[in-house]
């Protein structure tokens, strides 16, 4: 290949920008850690010097745009693509205006936008992203493609109009699969409509998903009930996409899973009881939603982890084994560790008990309520080995995402969500480039209660989305 790299590619980031650096349309099916934001860039940079487009737009979820601005375009497009890039922001100076505007300026170098997905529900997002393609030949990238999954979102359906102004199309992610095949159907879709070739997303669920009728409150709805034909989905695939696995390509250590199996406490076993009855009888009656049904499994969960929602709206806590159970595996780990909580309220349970064990400044934080300045300043601290930080405690739906965390080899889920895709990216913070140590993953679950459940949900996801992608079945929690 003729080229003239910045960093130097890896044999399979090679093969990728051979399948794929001219066509149209092509998917990035590479797992986090894999290199999939190079490929990316160096992709561009190709089209850019045959003269094919002169602008960029990639779009991508919040937590990872200035990833996107700050380390991936100066580390890996080359010195001699003269470009200008340019971070969206809805809420603006004079100024930023300024260097907004400049994107429509007739100049030779290569524009480049960097939109977060969330802006494209908007009107004002979607009309400025609509303005940018119509002025450029364009290359569109979504980082992260499953956030279009949906084919109801309104971004989602904003995004595949947008898709149509843009001759060159990119998606990347490393879990095309998080809930089950017919993830697929919209991400493709923005690639292109022929590539699956089916008329409706409807007409794709029936080819692949078996569907019954359901009655819920009165109503008959239809749910998927089994998928088939995934061999057949997993071929077609093949013909527009390139599927890489850390384990193939990168000398990274081993993984190992752990269950750490905790009892509900006679007050939590009486309150979990008497929820689980009135969650029954809520939904027996009702018209019952995917989010009615999770909002009530939510609220068995919050009691496994030591809390609930009283009347008037306040979190009262519950005497619980599962904060002392964490506190008995930290004190059998050497060395930094991550833990991830699904609810904020036990993040602020966990860092009390660390500060109180182990002092303040053994622990920095990575959540909702982390104020923005201090994210980067906290990470800095726990990837420093002299620092006195040896714990981060976070939410994967905002720390699972474009970190580095490799300070650790061991993470700990305090308590899990449904959603697979954060519970894989988050796994990968400290599974990546850059780790020397094997690692371990614990789960802390409470016996015969809901936490199984959601285990075996996240498993079965897993094991669906081998089967679409044609890998074998994982060895998994």
């Amino acid at each position: 290949m003729n080229y003239k790299f910045k960093t130097k590619p890896y044999a399979h980031q090679l093969t990728a920008l051979e399948k794929s650096w001219n066509k149209e349309t092509f998917a990035y099916f590479m797992e986090m850690g894999t290199g999939k934001s190079k490929v990316l860039l160096d992709n561009i940079s190709m089209l850019y010097d045959k003269g094919k487009i002169n602008g960029v737009l990639i779009i991508a979820p919040k937590g990872v745009i200035k990833t996107w601005y700050e380390q991936e375009l100066p580390t890996h497009l080359p010195n001699h693509v003269e470009n200008e890039a340019i971070l969206w922001q809805a809420n603006i100076t004079k100024t930023q205006q300024q260097k907004l505007d400049s994107l429509f300026e007739p100049v030779s170098h290569l524009h480049i936008l960097i939109m977060n997905v969330e802006a494209l529900s908007t009107p004002k997002g979607t009309n400025f992203a609509y303005r940018y393609l119509s002025c450029h030949n364009t290359l569109m990238a979504i980082d992260e493609s499953t956030t279009i999954k949906n084919p109801k979102a309104k971004r989602t359906k904003n995004i595949l109009k947008l898709g149509t102004y843009s001759k060159y199309r990119r998606i990347l992610t490393g879990s095309p699969v998080t809930r089950n095949p017919l993830d697929l159907y919209t991400q493709c879709e923005f690639l292109s409509p022929w590539l699956l070739n089916f008329a409706s997303y409807y007409s794709f669920r029936n080819r692949y998903a078996e569907m019954k009728t359901m009655r819920f409150g009165g109503r008959q709805v239809q749910v998927v009930a089994a998928y088939k034909n995934l061999g057949e989905l997993s071929e077609k695939l093949k013909d527009f996409s390139y599927r890489v696995l850390k384990e193939d390509c990168l000398d990274l250590p081993a993984k190992t899973f752990m269950k750490r199996m905790i009892s509900l406490t006679p007050d939590q076993l009486k309150i979990y009881k008497q929820m689980k009855e009135e969650a029954l009888a809520y939904l027996n009656g009702k018209v019952t939603t995917t989010a009615t049904v999770l909002t009530q499994l939510m609220r068995l969960q919050q009691i496994t982890c030591g809390h609930f929602k009283a009347d008037d709206g306040s979190t009262q806590p519950i005497k619980n084994n599962r904060i002392t159970e964490l506190m008995n595996v930290l004190d059998e780990i050497e060395g930094k560790v991550v833990i991830w909580a699904h609810f904020q309220y036990d993040i602020t349970c966990i860092i009390n008990a660390i500060v109180d064990e182990y002092g303040p400044g053994s622990v920095v934080d990575y959540y909702g309520l982390t104020p923005h300045d201090e994210r980067q300043n906290n990470i800095r601290k726990f990837q420093n080995p002299t620092n006195s930080v040896r714990f981060l405690v976070g939410t994967p739906a905002t720390g699972g995402y474009g970190l580095t965390l490799t300070a650790a080899s061991t993470m700990i889920y305090y308590s899990n969500g449904y959603d697979l895709e954060k519970r894989l990216q988050s796994q990968d913070r400290i599974h990546r480039i850059g780790q020397k140590q094997p690692v371990t993953y614990i789960d802390i679950i409470a016996e015969d209660t809901v936490d199984n459940k959601i285990v075996k949900s996240l498993k079965k996801k897993v094991n669906i989305a081998s089967k679409v992608m044609g890998e074998e079945l994982k060895s998994w929690i």
